[in-house]
């Protein structure tokens, strides 16, 4: 068992009062329990997010063993009765509509990748949570996310560090914590090394879901198939139209961009006698373009919603790291603010997956510092190929 320092400062743990976030699976499971053994107040919240009906074609809506699904808040309620810690359910099934599934059918109809579950973190969990955290007087809002939360003394000021193993670090989908976010939120596993510790303490505690397995489908995409959520949103997603090539030769017909990433080589359609890959989505236009690897890859790129927790930005531009996708490793580059929440990313070595959609996520070593969503009007290096 580990020993957690105080999460709050200038309080003992039998003075404090944590809600603690319970999505039912087993990290935020042992939070609850782990904070409730060390002589924390704690008060337990499930979000509902998603109607489980079944769809018009007789379909479950929600199957068991994904994120958010019915079983998750019936683990979580037993959690909390078995810890003896009250538990509330809230339903924000209409928030979820709209700040986070009309915002992925938007986004892949635009010709990007959308990541739903930073959007579920920005505009329903956090706002939610800790809105009814503080209505009942807690003193903090604890999540089962593998981050570090440090106190800088220099500083004067919490900040937000990568999780202690970075197989596990989930500080990518964080990136849109503001500081008063920061201030007030805990992360108890950002002292755990890894999910096996987890389950370790989850079975020293006497958890029933310590073998629970980790949820990997996105909540309301049934079975992993996105494109019919698009579809039942924006039929026009799916119209025909032209592969080319970087000087605007037709190559071929594809059948919706809505089927295409950027970065993607697999799945194509098309077979031109060598690999190629997708290296730019044109929604206006209807094209698809493809190309090698070499012209895949990006030198420039710009980022909007820009969230900044770190110190103010120079003028001439910040060199530090980027992540551009969850799991890559922080690349070397220089961040130019442009405007309020804008920047220009310049990356010192051409990176060959930044996808339009997806986040930029900034690092001084291991501290995140904020990040914002990569914008599809990339500066690709000049490479003349005929396909």
């Amino acid at each position: 068992m580990i020993n957690l320092p105080p999460l709050v400062r200038g309080k003992k743990p039998e003075d404090t009062t944590i809600v603690v976030a319970m999505s039912g699976g087993v990290d935020s499971s042992v939070v609850a329990a782990l904070l409730k053994q060390q002589g924390y107040k704690v008060i337990g919240i499930t979000l509902q997010l998603w109607d489980y009906s079944p769809t018009d074609d007789g379909e479950p809506n929600k199957k068991m063993g994904t994120c958010c699904a019915l079983d998750d808040v019936y683990d979580a309620r037993r959690v909390c009765q078995t810890m003896g810690i009250d538990h509330y359910v809230l339903n924000y099934e209409s928030d979820f509509k709209k700040d986070v599934i009309d915002d992925f059918v938007d986004t892949y109809s635009a010709g990007a990748t959308p990541i739903p579950c930073v959007r579920c973190n920005e505009r329903i969990k956090f706002d939610a949570l800790l809105e009814k955290s503080k209505q009942l007087g807690a003193d903090g809002l604890a999540t089962g996310h593998y981050v570090q939360k440090i106190w800088d003394e220099d500083l004067g000021k919490y900040t937000l560090h990568r999780g202690k193993e970075d197989i596990k670090d989930q500080s990518y989908f964080l990136f849109t914590t503001r500081q008063d976010q920061l201030d007030y939120t805990v992360y108890p596993l950002g002292a755990v090394e890894n999910k096996d510790v987890t389950r370790e303490l989850a079975s020293e505690l006497k958890l029933h879901v310590s073998k629970k397995p980790d949820s990997q489908d996105i909540c309301f995409v049934p079975n992993g198939n996105y494109r019919k959520i698009v579809q039942k949103e924006n039929p026009a997603a799916f119209v025909e139209g032209n592969f080319v090539d970087n000087s605007g030769k037709v190559l071929g017909k594809h059948n919706g961009i809505i089927n295409f990433t950027v970065g993607q080589r697999k799945g194509l359609g098309i077979t031109l006698g060598h690999p190629v890959y997708v290296v730019e989505i044109r929604p206006e236009t209807n094209e698809v373009v493809l190309g090698t690897k070499e012209e895949l890859k990006v030198r420039e790129f710009n980022i909007k919603d820009l969230n900044w927790i770190g110190e103010d930005i120079p003028a001439e531009g910040l060199d530090l790291q980027v992540r551009v996708r969850n799991g890559h490793a922080p690349i070397e580059c220089r961040l130019i603010q442009t405007g309020d929440r804008t920047a220009t990313i310049e990356l010192y070595n051409p990176e060959a997956m930044v996808a339009p959609g997806q986040a930029a996520v900034f690092y001084d070593d291991r501290r995140m510092l904020g990040g914002g969503w990569i914008l599809n009007n990339t500066k690709k290096i000049k490479v003349n190929i005929d396909l």
